[in-house]
């Protein structure tokens, strides 16, 4: 098996910038859009959030079991990244391109959970092999701790291009929503030739390697393999609970700078900071992982983000030191959330060593409902809580209460959940040591298995 390359890595982490431009579009912007292009409740649209993604959450089991089904000359993962990722960015043009119905908001209703079930059952399309592909990638746990650096690299890009690009319109525009609208649709369509000319470059430098043997799993395999792989129950159920705050705080930030700061350019240093804040993390995971363990590595950044969760709730309107508060709370994020991705791999390995069956795109899959569920729950918290904060459409600005509520969202929810969610992982049964303790099972164990096969095969 070939070590990967700088090539690769970059190629990987490509894959996630262009499904940010999709993603992260929507989740950074697409509740400002719907309240103050559109002027919908917020409320209703939370509502739409939540069953939505739950439908999302099950279209992933769906799709991960047509992964593993799948078998073609490209390998199992990567022909997605050819035929899904185009309708997938065309989706996102048309969620931000709703038509006026002449005011009629019940055709506006039905326009947004249309639009917004078809973006995120594409999306399920090509996040789910993208996802696995890192499983097929390497089985070394530092190179998959390279990928998951690299990988959280992309959507932070992604969203840095988005902020710098979007952010200052919305302040701009702010008493002009139509000018807005034709700025949602040209950037979106835009979008669509930068993001397929990334997901090409990802098809061609991510290379499957590590083999695919035996008969496609079942759904049944499926349920046993969860059944009995602790360690993917432990990483669902803990970050089912700890990304509800950290999604949380990635669909208020667009309201925090435009109603807590005053001004939605002041997006840009926000993300600035942490974007700043990847770059300092990955030479520094890595590291970390090699001295002290990946879950050791995960719990401490879990425990800084509670502590910057909280300073930014307290602070004072001071864009110096927001920027410096989100550069330490990015810092924590994303080292921790470039290893989550790991963990999920690692899962494949121990439940391959469990029941005998590699179901990367199913344990993907099973891994990814849970997120979905935790971006429905955190979705809807947004909008949940700004009308509970009596926020106003389409407003230049907003009442006391709907600011806290904002502040709430973005700094206390992401402690408080991180909290809960650190304490379930805490019982996570992988150490580093086990780890390749199991590779090297499973790789002696395919060696017996080839020895078998050669002897019994015809001469």
């Amino acid at each position: 098996m070939r070590p990967l390359t700088l090539r690769s890595y970059a190629g990987y982490a490509a894959g996630d910038f262009a499904n940010n431009l999709a993603f992260s579009m929507q989740g950074l912007f697409l509740m400002i859009y719907y309240t103050n292009v559109i002027g919908l409740n917020p409320a209703p649209v939370a509502t739409m959030f939540l069953l939505v993604r739950f439908w999302d959450a099950i279209a992933d089991l769906f799709v991960g079991r047509m992964v593993d089904l799948t078998r073609s000359r490209w390998g199992k993962f990567r022909p997605y990244l050819l035929f899904a990722t185009l309708p997938l960015l065309l989706s996102s043009v048309a969620l931000f391109s709703m038509p006026g119905f002449g005011g009629d908001q019940g055709k506006q209703y039905i326009y947004m959970y249309v639009s917004y079930i078809v973006l995120g059952t594409l999306y399920s399309f090509v996040n789910i092999p993208y996802g696995s592909l890192a499983t097929a990638m390497t089985q070394d746990p530092v190179e998959r701790s390279r990928l998951g650096v690299w990988r959280s690299m992309g959507p932070i890009l992604g969203i840095l291009v988005l902020v710098l690009v979007i952010s200052p319109k919305i302040t701009q525009y702010a008493k002009h929503p139509n000018q807005l609208q034709s700025f949602f649709t040209k950037t979106t369509l835009t979008f669509v030739v930068v993001g397929f000319l990334l997901y090409l470059f990802t098809f061609f430098t991510c290379r499957e390697q590590v083999p695919h043997k035996g008969r496609p799993v079942t759904i049944k395999d499926t349920l046993r393999t969860f059944k009995l792989n602790r360690a993917l129950q432990i990483l669902c159920v803990s970050n089912f609970v700890y990304l509800i705050g950290v999604f949380g705080v990635q669909g208020a930030q667009a309201y925090y700078a435009a109603y807590v700061l005053g001004n939605s350019t002041d997006l840009i240093p926000m993300i600035l900071a942490s974007s700043a804040a990847v770059f300092v993390s990955v030479p520094v995971v890595p590291r970390l992982v090699a001295r002290i363990g990946k879950k050791a590595t995960f719990m401490f950044a879990t425990a800084l983000m509670i502590v910057a969760g909280v300073w930014i709730f307290f602070l004072p309107v001071n864009l110096s030191l927001v920027v410096v508060a989100f550069f330490v709370f990015g810092l924590a994020q994303n080292a921790a959330m470039s290893l989550l991705f790991a963990f999920e791999a690692d899962a494949v390995e121990y439940g391959e060593y469990l029941t005998g069956q590699r179901t990367e795109g199913a344990t993907y899959a099973i891994y990814s409902f849970f997120r979905k569920m935790s971006q429905a729950l955190s979705a809807s918290l947004v909008g949940f809580a700004l009308a509970a904060g009596s926020f106003v459409p389409k407003a230049p600005s907003q009442p006391h209460s709907a600011v806290t509520a904002i502040k709430v969202v973005v700094g206390l929810s992401p402690a408080v959940f991180g909290l809960l969610g650190v304490a379930i992982f805490a019982f996570y049964p992988l150490t580093d040591d086990r780890f390749k303790e199991i590779v090297k099972q499973l790789r002696a164990r395919t060696a017996e298995q080839l020895e078998v096969a050669a002897k019994v095969a015809p001469e």
